[in-house]
């Protein structure tokens, strides 16, 4: 299929799949740009850096989905004229998944490119964050894969946070965290016992504690299984669990060993109403993940605050897989929900430089990133704010819910949207605290 961004009348059209988006969708205003250059900003255009850490230790395709998105929406933005008639300049730069490059790639495009802000930041390792935010840099709609979204205050995560951000991370040092995700399977699957699975690493046992806790904080019996990680045993694991009746199982182990597992949970006949991922995890990818594990690969479920990368019945998801076939064609077997939260991160600072009509400033942005209302990226994400906000015993949490099917789309497999609207698709539980 032939498709393309046009700018006809005002309406963004996109050709080949009979969507119609406003062109406010991608915040073409008619407003001409003023002849300076401020911050990274002239006449013409505006300049953008990107860090993901594309070449890091787990993998190309690990950290490098965010920017992929990032770029789709920068290109179609530029494609239907820019904001403000302003183009967007990309300035991406790979650290390697360390903290060392980081801080080159963070040094290099603050000190001589002299980039604007950030958009579509994915770094394993944000060792340069403090530099971004010393020097007044936006980063917006970055993935929080480390702490420091939580921590400086013109840091700006997918997610929205509540959290002070003036330097110390969370509240005094600790983050909080919502239940729903537990409350979902508990009271929409049936689940009561679920297994944690953790590495023998402290990263790894600290999120499993955390997980485990959430999840008797709402009633469930937890199994509690553990890993060598040079010497693995998920035969073991998965007999264990079999053997004491577990349900649904969380883990905090990486893409590799949760194929592993799952592969250990079919071999013993383990009969389980979930298996549940991370939505780094909510990609195509999961024929080929999880080939020897047909069982376990088809109650594979993710959570997200996002729209499904595969429900183009919804315009701006509709438009996100237009620009990505056109943009990066050789994506299609690998698209991931994290590719299109790259795409909110673009659309997220371009809404927010929008705001400032034609005298961007950084100060501008941020307010726009600070206000009081919600955000919703054209609906793509579940309102959020950065108002700070301490937390309190119980929330109520919203969230998508996807599960894997084999047989979806013509047999093709994909994931499948488990509730009506995420918007609404929400659970008052407690409210959990963790240290970092």
């Amino acid at each position: 299929m032939v498709v393309a961004l046009l700018l006809l009348g005002g309406v963004l059209t996109v050709s080949g799949c009979g969507t119609r988006l406003p062109a406010s969708a991608f915040s073409q205003a008619p407003a001409a740009p003023q002849n300076v250059f401020v911050d990274g900003v002239s006449a013409t255009q505006i300049k953008v850096g990107m860090i993901d850490s594309i070449t890091s230790p787990v993998g190309a395709d690990a950290f490098s989905g965010p920017g992929y998105g990032a770029r789709a929406f920068f290109n179609a933005l530029n494609a239907a004229g820019g904001v403000d008639g302003r183009k967007i300049v990309v300035d991406q730069c790979d650290d390697s998944g360390s903290g060392l490059g980081n801080k080159q790639c963070v040094n290099k495009l603050i000190d001589q490119d002299r980039v604007f802000a950030f958009a579509g930041n994915s770094i394993f390792d944000y060792a340069g964050a403090a530099y971004v935010s010393s020097h007044d840099v936006p980063d917006i709609g970055g993935q929080p894969i480390d702490n420091a979204y939580n921590q400086y205050p013109h840091l700006y995560g997918i997610y929205g946070s509540s959290d002070p951000r003036q330097g110390t991370v969370g509240w005094n040092g600790r983050l909080y965290g919502g239940t729903e995700v537990y409350e979902y399977f508990k009271q929409q699957l049936g689940a009561h016992v679920a297994a944690v699975v953790a590495y023998n690493q402290p990263d790894s046992v600290r999120f499993a504690q955390y997980t485990a806790d959430g999840l008797r904080a709402v009633g469930y019996a937890v199994v509690s299984e553990q890993i060598d990680f040079a010497l693995p045993n998920f035969a073991a694991i998965a007999s264990d669990m079999k053997g004491r009746g577990v349900q649904v199982v969380f883990d905090a182990i990486d893409t590799s060993g949760n194929a592993r597992l799952c592969a250990a949970i079919d071999q013993v006949g383990l009969g389980l109403v979930a298996k549940v991922t991370t939505v780094q995890s909510w990609d195509q990818t999961v024929p080929a993940t999880y080939s020897a594990a047909p069982r376990c690969r088809n109650v594979l479920y993710a959570t997200a605050s996002d729209r499904n990368y595969q429900d183009t019945k919804y315009p701006a998801v509709a438009a996100f897989r237009v620009a990505m076939q056109k943009y990066f064609p050789d994506r299609r077997d690998r698209l991931s929900m994290w590719e299109l939260e790259g795409w909110i991160s673009a659309q997220w600072l371009t809404d927010a430089v929008a705001s400032c009509g034609a005298a961007v400033s950084r100060g501008c942005v941020e307010r726009f990133m600070n206000r009081p209302e919600t955000y919703d990226a054209h609906g793509l994400i579940i309102p959020t704010d950065f108002v700070v906000s301490r937390p309190g015993p119980t929330q109520n949490g919203c969230l998508n819910v996807a599960r894997w099917q084999d047989s979806a789309y013509g047999g093709k497999g994909g994931w499948v949207t488990q509730v009506p609207d995420m918007d609404t698709n929400c659970f008052v539980g407690p409210v959990i605290s963790y240290k970092p």
